[in-house]
């Protein structure tokens, strides 16, 4: 099995009961040994067994697993989880109640992989942010500053690879919008893969460089951020939250009206001036709610954005009185959700080129 510079899985896990099956886990993934692969699905697709798989803490019969050249796990051999270099953040911090966050930090420090100098843990520290809270016991601390206290302990027994398990998913919104841009630079600053589990497309959006969807314990789509949540033919749905992820670039700001002008594959969209400068790249999400469909544009509207698309796909969505419909906009899409007379009354079809009317832009990155 080679796997230098690459995550290599292949898991087959069948739970039974009374010789009836319920749940089987089948992946077969071979992912790139660095970035965030975000590992997303809904409730009970398999996402958390897939990283207790990765970590040893499920084992199954038939399974490899390899981390940029380590073999785990194969057919002739099994690395029990105490013998894996894999740093585990769960959904709650966990950390030792009688200790300091320091405290918690030296007792990763003891257990590391590596011998841990002193740069190197003042490095950590300064990525978190946690300087201020050293000498605090978990109870006084936040909970934002519990789990950056816990992502800091994983990153200091220096892995080979970060798995983290909806570690957002117990913190409110103030809290999490604090985590994720120490997160998202975890991949460049310390040269470790991480393969984040996750049912938040707002966290998916803004932290992926890769995606993998589960459902029901197989992968139905692989691939870039932008590629999988603009595909209309999945078992997967999201409803409310269907959307894209369009990246861009900053090459305008209105001072005036506190706008930026994004400009990606030939178009443009103005979005709230999110402090960008001009060059920057940016991701945004498009929600399909939020994306109207018209003949002529209208320049007498309140909807600034719009853009020259032409209809790739049609599909019907879970609600049968509604359609949706993957645009496309240069090399990128939209997506739309229509009821299906409004489909009728514009005509729409493959091939057929229409404007697109976008209410909202959120500026994720």
């Amino acid at each position: 099995m080679n796997c230098k510079s690459s995550i290599r899985t292949r898991i087959r896990l069948d739970r039974t009961n009374h010789g009836s099956t319920d749940f089987n886990l089948n992946i077969d993934l071979t992912l790139k040994g660095r970035g965030i692969t975000a590992i997303f699905g809904h409730s009970g697709s398999g996402k958390t067994t897939y990283l207790r798989c990765v970590a040893g803490l499920e084992r199954p019969d038939n399974a490899e697993v390899c981390i940029n050249g380590e073999i785990w796990q194969d057919q002739e051999s099994f690395v029990p989880t105490h013998k894996r270099p894999v740093g585990y953040v769960f959904q709650e911090a966990s950390l030792f109640p009688h200790l300091t966050a320091r405290g918690n930090l030296n007792y990763a420090v003891k257990r590391s992989w590596s011998p841990v100098d002193t740069g190197f843990f003042e490095k950590v520290i300064s990525v978190m942010g946690i300087e201020a809270v050293m000498d605090r016991y978990p109870s006084a601390l936040s909970g934002g500053e519990r789990q950056r206290v816990a992502i800091a302990r994983a990153l200091l027994i220096k892995p080979r690879v970060l798995l983290m398990d909806e570690p957002l998913a117990s913190l409110d919104g103030p809290r999490k919008a604090e985590i994720i841009p120490y997160l998202a630079q975890l991949p460049d600053l310390f040269e470790i893969p991480i393969l984040y589990v996750s049912h938040s497309l707002e966290e998916v959006s803004q932290l992926a460089d890769h995606c993998v969807l589960l459902n029901q314990g197989q992968v139905v789509a692989e691939g870039s951020p932008q590629d999988v949540f603009s595909r209309i033919d999945l078992p997967v749905r999201f409803d409310e939250e269907a959307g894209v992820i369009i990246k861009g670039a900053v090459v305008e700001r209105d001072e005036q009206w506190h706008l930026n002008r994004i400009e990606f594959s030939g178009n443009e969209l103005w979005v709230r001036d999110g402090g960008d400068s001009i060059g920057d790249h940016v991701r945004i999400r498009i929600l399909a709610r939020d994306v109207s469909l018209t003949e002529q544009p209208c320049d007498q509207s309140s909807i600034l954005n719009r853009v020259y698309v032409e209809v790739e796909e049609i599909a019907p969505d879970r609600d049968e009185a509604m359609s949706l419909l993957r645009l496309k906009a240069g090399e990128e899409y939209l997506i739309a959700r229509l009821t299906n007379r409004s489909v009728s009354h514009l005509g729409l079809k493959p091939g057929r080129k229409i404007w697109a009317q976008i209410k909202s832009v959120a500026l994720v990155r």
